[in-house]
């Protein structure tokens, strides 16, 4: 279950956060972040092309609603969801990459399988 880690922010930042990262996920397909963003994200994201796999109109004003660019939003129901129409959950994947230089902070990358 997505949001139990706090990652240091208020609620309002870390909801702005997510948003963000997931609608920069969907619109490159791969991110990099520190690896707790990234289980943070993840299940966001499954969420969303779930929301886009169902099609309908109100499936896509809840996207837009969460998303923040509308041509990601647009992208997630026209490219993104049709590839994922047989596949039953699963569609990210998060690879650890190490440490970061400056605080050793735990790093990953995040991308859409």
């Amino acid at each position: 279950m997505f949001g139990t880690r706090k990652l240091g922010k208020t609620s309002a930042q870390r909801k702005a956060l997510l948003r963000q990262q997931v609608t920069d996920l969907l619109e490159n397909g791969k991110m990099e972040t520190t690896f707790y963003r990234a289980k943070e994200v993840q299940p966001v994201v499954e969420k969303m092309i779930t929301l886009g796999k169902k099609g309908n109109l109100a499936a896509y004003r809840r996207a837009l609603s969460y998303i923040t660019k509308e041509d990601v939003a647009n992208k997630l129901f026209k490219e993104i969801a049709p590839k994922y129409a047989d596949r039953n959950g699963g569609y990210t994947r998060v690879t650890r990459t190490g440490a970061r230089r400056g605080d050793a902070a735990e790093m990953a990358v995040i991308e859409l399988v």
